[in-house]
């Protein structure tokens, strides 16, 4: 909300911790609830899917892919992990934070599990030593086998689930708005931290041959966003965080409908006016220069003076002790010489790493004049003190006994010369006043929004802003689309679907509209559709598949088709990928190989006999 003149204050909130949540008996009985898992790169979301209206049918949990490890922390979450909201605010921890994903594909499976048993935990699933509720999972587009089967081996070997069904997050986005009068065929057009995604899909089922990606999201505009404003603003180098780039880009940014047009009118100075966003960053309204009066400064140093005063007496004492414990140890070894205890005296001068006895008389001479210096430091400074504290009362000044006998000549005569020594007298104090500063502090720590606004956002159809040699958008659902006839086009843009945290800039689904009407041909008709919740709809639609197929086979990976097929199998489904198994070359047996290899040993000899 922006204040007076304009200004809009940076939130910084800070994450709160993830609450302990106690799991109701419904999700056990009559039948353990299934589990759903929206494990994407930004956020981790965990909830049930459970049709008893008594457990709440939304995401119960919400947490940052993040884990912070400090150095020395070795396996496991100790006292030394942070996962997820715990983290409380992410920027002095920056550089410790690790993500278990590379693009949008899990690959640290320690950190996954960190994030797996920080959402169990504070899910409340109760259970010893396993998780005993089927899991439905999201996983990107065209996941690769290796991906799945270090996943299908960690729910299934670590958390002992009884079984899994894997699905794509933008389909379960789009099973969860799918409308009866929507048809279907279409095309989905997902953006979310890492990656965005053009997914064609035709007659209910997704076509992975033809599906494309991009390598640009939220996460490469936030980067973009903080460099252009560092830039602008050197000054504010350490001030433009992350996280408070992230707010501007959630909160303040918008895709252009037509971009050349947008930013010839910020040219003009009064659109520009009318527009800018000024976002203002906290600072402090202390000046540099001192406000202090004299008074004020001479006790300050007193105070400083009497802390360092305190500091030395109290090492001086801790240098007492240890040297008077160290001179009692030396003078007990030297009672042992005198009393004739030998074997006692030649040991305890082992001990204490001296040769002889002269060594022993030496050291302890040296103590005991150390110890006195100490003893006598200590004296004078508690006399100093105490010298302080008289000399620090008020002085009365001493009454002339005589003064009362001068006469009225003499104080004539006195005033006659104090214009003489007027310059000599001392100036009454002058009160100090406050520096005001030459220009606006608040004025000074504001960043002013202007055309970042759009050109931010303006990266996922213009990859080249940033320097990357990719395709936009438009350019690859153009691409997508000359894949296919005609008429298998006019089917897919007629349901073009917007999914993903990145598509929910104002001004998203016009712009995506303004390109379809670009490329597609004369009077030809599209329907653009954004997802009700862009971030949440994969979790809803997630749940939405596991109630209908509960208590179906289909889709669901149960542990013996783990065993049987491993971990990288997949049962496919409305919303799933499409399964690739591994094919491998047969090799020949070895036996035959042997074989034929003795045998082309046995005939050269016979072959050499012959030619002689």
């Amino acid at each position: 909300m922006a204040a007076a003149g304009g200004v809009f204050p940076f939130r910084d909130a800070r994450w709160e911790p993830d609450p302990q949540l106690e799991a109701s008996s419904a999700v056990r009985v009559p039948q353990p609830a299934p589990l759903v898992l929206d494990n994407g790169s930004f956020q981790l979301r965990l909830g049930w899917a459970c049709p008893d209206p008594a457990v709440p049918g939304e995401p119960l949990l919400c947490f940052r892919s993040l884990v912070a490890r400090s150095r020395g922390a070795r396996g496991g979450a100790g006292p030394e992990t942070q996962v997820g909201n715990d983290l409380g605010s992410p920027e002095p921890l920056r550089w410790l934070l690790r993500s278990p994903f590379d693009r949008n594909v899990p690959v640290q499976m320690e950190l996954q599990e960190l994030l797996f048993d920080h959402g169990f935990q504070r899910l409340g699933v109760s259970s010893q030593g396993c998780v005993d509720h089927p899991v439905v999972i999201t996983e990107a587009v065209c996941t690769p086998l290796y991906s799945r089967q270090m996943m299908s081996e960690l729910l299934f070997e670590c958390y002992q689930v009884p079984k899994v069904s894997y699905g794509v997050d933008s389909l379960y986005s789009l099973y969860h708005n799918k409308r009866q009068s929507w048809p279907c065929s279409g095309l989905i057009i997902s953006s979310g931290y890492q990656c965005t995604h053009i997914l064609p899909f035709l007659d209910g089922r997704l076509d992975a041959k033809n599906c494309k990606r991009i390598n640009l999201g939220g996460c490469q505009a936030a980067l973009y966003l903080q460099r252009l404003l560092q830039l602008k603003y050197p000054g504010h180098l350490a001030a433009i965080t992350l996280g408070r780039v992230e707010e501007i880009l959630h909160e303040h940014s918008y895709v252009a409908e037509d971009y050349r047009e947008e930013m010839q009118k910020w040219r003009s100075p009064e659109y520009y006016e009318e527009n800018v966003h000024k976002m203002q960053l906290p600072f402090s309204n202390k000046l540099l220069g001192s406000t202090l009066t004299s008074e004020e400064k001479q006790e300050r140093r007193q105070q400083q003076l009497r802390r360092l005063q305190e500091l030395n007496a109290r090492r001086r004492e801790e240098k007492l002790q240890l040297d008077q414990e160290r001179l009692d140890k030396l003078l007990y070894v030297q009672e042992l010489l005198e009393d004739g205890q030998m074997d006692q005296f030649h040991k305890a001068l082992v001990e204490l790493n001296m040769d002889s006895a002269e060594e022993l008389q030496s050291y302890i001479h040296k103590l005991s004049v150390a110890v006195e210096q100490t003893k006598h430091k200590i004296l004078q400074a508690e006399v100093s003190v105490e010298v302080d504290v008289v000399d620090s009362k008020p002085e009365t000044p001493d009454l002339d006994p005589l003064g009362s006998e001068q006469s009225m000549d003499d104080v004539e005569s006195m005033n006659e010369f104090e214009p003489l020594f007027a310059e000599e007298q001392p100036e009454a104090e002058k009160p100090v006043t406050t520096v005001q500063p030459v220009f606006n502090l608040a004025e000074y720590h504001q960043l002013f929004i202007g055309t970042e606004r759009i050109r931010v956002p303006e990266t996922i159809f213009q990859p080249s802003l940033i320097g990357e040699e990719q395709a936009g958008i438009a350019e690859t659902m153009q691409f997508v689309l000359d894949r296919y006839p005609q008429e298998q086009q006019q089917k897919l843009v007629q349901n073009v679907f917007l999914t993903g945290g990145n598509m929910m800039y104002h001004g998203m689904t016009a712009r995506i509209q303004k390109e379809l009407l670009e490329m597609r041909p004369f009077q030809s008709s599209f329907q653009v559709h954004l997802a009700s919740n862009p971030v949440l709809d994969a979790w809803y639609g997630a749940r939405d598949w596991a109630l209908e197929y509960m208590n179906r086979e289909e889709g669901w990976i149960s542990r013996k088709d783990y065993e049987e097929k491993g971990g990288e199998y997949l049962k496919e489904h409305s919303t799933s990928n499409v399964y690739v198994p591994i094919r491998l070359p047969k090799q020949a047996p070895r036996t035959t190989e042997v074989s034929a290899s003795s045998k082309a040993v046995g005939t050269a000899p016979n072959a050499a006999s012959e030619q002689t």
